[in-house]
């Protein structure tokens, strides 16, 4: 499982123009990528780095401050890009896995009291946001098989 966690002022997601998910104050964007063998460890990994990584100001973390999360999957972060031009997908985990794992990784965060806004699995999404620093780190979690 990988998530690309961003500090933000403010972030939305869009579909079809409607706004689906929002956060309206400082918090987190985590944009969300499952591959094949991902399960529960991977989930907890994840959401653990999401709540408790002292990247927000003062060095605190969004459990620490009640933060809020903007969660979006996003299967593109599983692109090889390593030959040719065009990226192919084959380590994204397909829909029927990838989608319940990311709503784990909500769970998990929604279990540590954070307030979690999310996109919609599988739609166009527009993604807008405001990073804050900007700060951008890249969570990894090994998947078990």
């Amino acid at each position: 499982m990988r998530a690309v966690l961003q500090r933000v002022t403010r972030a939305a997601v869009r579909v079809d123009g409607e706004v689906v998910g929002a956060i309206d104050r400082p918090g987190l964007l985590a944009l969300v990528g499952v591959t094949p063998g991902d399960g529960p460890a991977q989930v907890e990994l994840v959401a653990r780095k999401i709540a408790e990584l002292r990247i927000l100001r003062d060095e605190r973390s969004a459990v620490d401050v009640g933060a809020p999360v903007l969660v979006v999957s996003q299967f593109t972060l599983y692109a090889d890009v390593r030959k040719g031009r065009r990226p192919t997908w084959n380590a994204a985990a397909p829909g029927a896995v990838a989608e319940p794992l990311v709503d784990d990784v909500v769970a998990a965060l929604r279990a540590r009291g954070l307030e979690v806004a999310t996109g919609r699995f599988g739609a166009d999404m527009a993604v807008e946001l405001v990073n804050d620093g900007p700060v951008t780190i890249l969570i990894e979690s090994e998947p078990t098989t």
